[in-house]
């Protein structure tokens, strides 16, 4: 498998549509900026689980300094009227050795395509790839639609501290 920084794969989504998932790099700063603009209040919230309109310049440099060992971010890229834009994105973040935390967000235009689906095929090849043997996840009980294709893939209840939030994980040994 390439190099988790160079990180690149074209395939198709349930419209037919090419999209191509990848590897974010330091120049899609304005790109992932204005995704999250065309994100509404509600899918952001779902997301971050707090009322988000923006982030800080401190948010900023976390979700763009990427290691590609330690915090894995993939975008997935689509055409959107003859324009190449970021249609949404899946990251994992290293918690313990051996253990990473996933999280994704799919600008609402492009919800119910399998976006979703797809980053979280990539991301569980990365992940292997580089010797991970548990990912978690957080999600709120009222997406139904990310707590589906965390169940398609196998992903398990799991105990945690806050009763609001499904604690997920799967294995991957």
């Amino acid at each position: 498998m390439a190099r988790a920084a160079d990180y690149s794969s074209v395939e198709r989504l349930r419209d037919g549509r090419s999209i191509e998932i990848r590897a974010l790099r330091p120049d899609d700063q304005e790109d992932m900026l204005a995704a999250v603009d065309r994100t509404s209040v509600q899918s952001l919230q779902r997301r971050f689980f707090v009322p988000k309109r923006g982030f800080s310049d401190k948010e900023v440099s976390f979700f763009m300094n990427i290691d590609f060992t330690n915090h894995v971010a993939l975008v997935a890229q689509i055409d959107e009227d003859g324009q190449s834009v970021i249609a949404g994105g899946g990251r994992y973040i290293v918690t313990q050795p051996g253990q990473a935390e996933l999280a994704f967000v799919v600008v609402d235009a492009h919800q119910g395509k399998g976006i979703g689906t797809a980053l979280m095929r990539h991301l569980l090849a990365i992940a292997r790839d580089a010797g991970l043997k548990e990912l978690t996840a957080e999600v709120l009980p009222e997406n139904a639609a990310m707590l589906k294709v965390f169940n398609g893939f196998g992903f398990r209840a799991r105990a945690g501290g806050d009763p609001q939030v499904r604690h997920l994980s799967l294995q991957l040994v």
